[in-house]
């Protein structure tokens, strides 16, 4: 079941040859040219997709579903799974790696290759490890006996609890682990391990190397920072001046800290608030952070040079504190091409019972915030989660549909979090989420979008002459669709590709061998929520 890690590495790539040729695709690695994920026909790729995960051990952090859910996924227009792995699974002793885990995560790559769809593997952790939700294995966390604390909102425990906090700064410090080996040490043969079993996969386009990193105790200096810059800005706008214990008691209870929110609707109001901990931020972010990233890319690329890292932000930039992250190196010094920016967009009331209330403003500065970062950074974006809905409201439909507006506005690729049994029959899901969008685009995407009132679609591209394969629409209720209705610049062959047992389908547009603008126009309306 375990292999031992004084022998993985020397057989990894052997390992990697013999493992993964089954799950190949045929059209080669997807790579990137500036801020685009490109396909190997040179065609730009937009991703949107789900977060595939289960964090639960007695599941061994696998959701327990067939192929089938894959062939769903295709239905829904989903072409990137977001596949979350674990490190308590992986490596479940210091220096021995599951193989039955690994087997299964085999068999995930090869479903989701087999319907089309890529996957990209995301080391995921909330609140550090398994000891207090998910992540690191127990010999990992080196919490000093500190004790657990949690708070009104789950994650709050990164912002009060002593013993994920200290955690997280053993991590941040390498510390030994119970065999000698440092923490990130163990961390990045892990990944190096990874890189190697999948080097020569192509349904896999990278490695997600921490989700939502968060930088230990020196987090308690955000808060009462963040907490100040509050207090003088609602004394400014509104005479009232609180102290620091009625702004600290507004944010521990969830009603109040809602209430709080309220304020900070506006982008004016509200920068001005993130903005304060933005060297602190930063400071973690240009240290601790990027040293980690670049000993795992470091650990990566001596065994794969064909995929995309990914690198997230601070756990404060989900909110739109502006990162500080720089793309990892080569060994010689130059800048690694294949680095993609992997956000998390969130506004404050995710994981409340206001999370179909956000505020508008506040979310658009969260998005704009990433985009400025993606392009300071020169990478793709992928926002690797945002949502986390649920529910069949009619508000739902409306802040999803807020939020696929703003990602198809700065043309970022994405992958929803997240995945659950009956996601299919929610409202917000089929009416906004599953929905048109370009998969393929034979030159450079300019803009696209999908009104979901009237049922207009509109997309427009530069075409790119020497790119011979088609640009690819899917189109959730293709059959409604007549060719009659389409209207295209630089009009060409189209084709209906009809998906079996759904109205799902493609858009077939051959390339027209010219270059110039093209633009696609067609209204395809889906049923709106009664």
């Amino acid at each position: 079941m375990f292999k031992n890690v004084s022998f993985i590495i020397a057989v990894a790539i052997t390992l990697c040859s013999c493992n993964t040729t089954q799950t190949q695709k045929t059209d080669g690695f997807v790579t990137i040219e500036g801020q685009k994920f490109v396909d190997s026909n040179g065609r730009q790729l937009i991703f949107s997709g789900i977060n595939y995960i289960s964090k639960n051990p007695k599941e061994k952090y696998m959701p327990q579903h067939g192929p089938e859910i894959f062939q769903q996924f295709s239905k829904w227009g989903i072409n990137c799974i977001r596949l979350g792995i674990i490190w308590d699974g992986l490596e479940p002793e210091p220096g021995k790696y599951n193989e039955a885990y690994f087997a299964e995560i085999d068999k995930r790559i090869q479903w989701a290759g087999d319907n089309g769809i890529y996957v990209y593997l995301d080391m995921h952790q909330d609140l550090y490890g398994s000891k207090f939700s998910d992540g690191a294995p127990v010999w990992a966390t080196l919490d000093e006996g500190q004790p657990h604390v949690s708070g009104a909102v789950w994650s709050d425990s990164y912002l009060i609890s002593p013993a994920v906090q200290t955690a997280f700064d053993n991590f941040w410090k390498n510390a030994p682990a119970p065999d000698g080996v440092g923490l990130q040490d163990h961390y990045a043969y892990l990944w190096k391990y990874i890189a190697a079993r999948y080097a020569n996969n192509t349904t896999v386009i990278g490695f997600d190397i921490m989700n939502e990193p968060f930088m230990g105790s020196a987090a308690n200096n955000i808060m009462p920072v963040m907490l100040t810059a509050y207090a003088e800005l609602f004394a400014r706008e509104t005479g009232k001046v609180l102290s620091a214990d009625e702004v600290g008691a507004m944010w521990a209870v969830e009603d109040s800290r809602m209430e709080a929110l309220r304020f900070l609707d506006a982008k004016e109001r509200y920068s001005k608030v993130v903005d304060s901990v933005y060297d602190l931020n930063a400071a973690f972010e240009k240290n601790e952070l990027q040293n980690m990233y670049q000993k795992v890319a470091n650990a990566i690329r001596e065994v794969d040079k064909n995929h995309i890292l990914f690198l997230n932000h601070s756990y404060f930039s989900n909110t739109g504190v502006s990162s500080a992250v720089e793309p990892t190196k080569l060994a010689d010094g130059t800048t690694d091409y294949l680095v993609a920016y992997a956000a998390h967009g969130y506004d404050l009331v995710v994981d409340t019972k206001e999370v179909e209330n956000p505020g508008y403003e506040r979310v658009e500065f969260i998005f704009e915030r990433i985009n400025e970062t993606g392009k300071r950074m020169n990478v793709p974006v992928l926002v690797g989660e945002w949502g986390a809905y649920n529910g069949k409201s009619k508000k739902m439909v409306e802040t999803a549909r807020q939020m696929v507006n703003i990602i198809e506005g700065f043309n970022f690729s994405n992958t929803y979090w997240a995945f659950y049994d009956g996601i299919g029959d929610e409202p917000y899901f089929q009416n906004a989420i599953v929905r048109p969008f370009p998969i393929y685009v034979s030159g450079s995407l300019s803009e696209y979008g999908y009104n979901t009132e009237t049922g207009e679609f509109t997309c427009v591209w530069e075409e790119n002459e020497m790119v011979k394969a088609p640009t690819e629409i899917f189109i959730p209720n293709i059959k409604n669709l007549k060719e009659s209705e389409i209207k295209l610049t630089l009009n060409d062959k189209i084709e209906f590709e009809y998906f079996k047992d759904t109205n799902a389908g493609r858009l077939i547009i051959s390339p027209s061998g010219k270059t110039g603008q093209r633009k696609l126009n067609f209204a395809v309306k889906k049923k709106n929520i009664g």
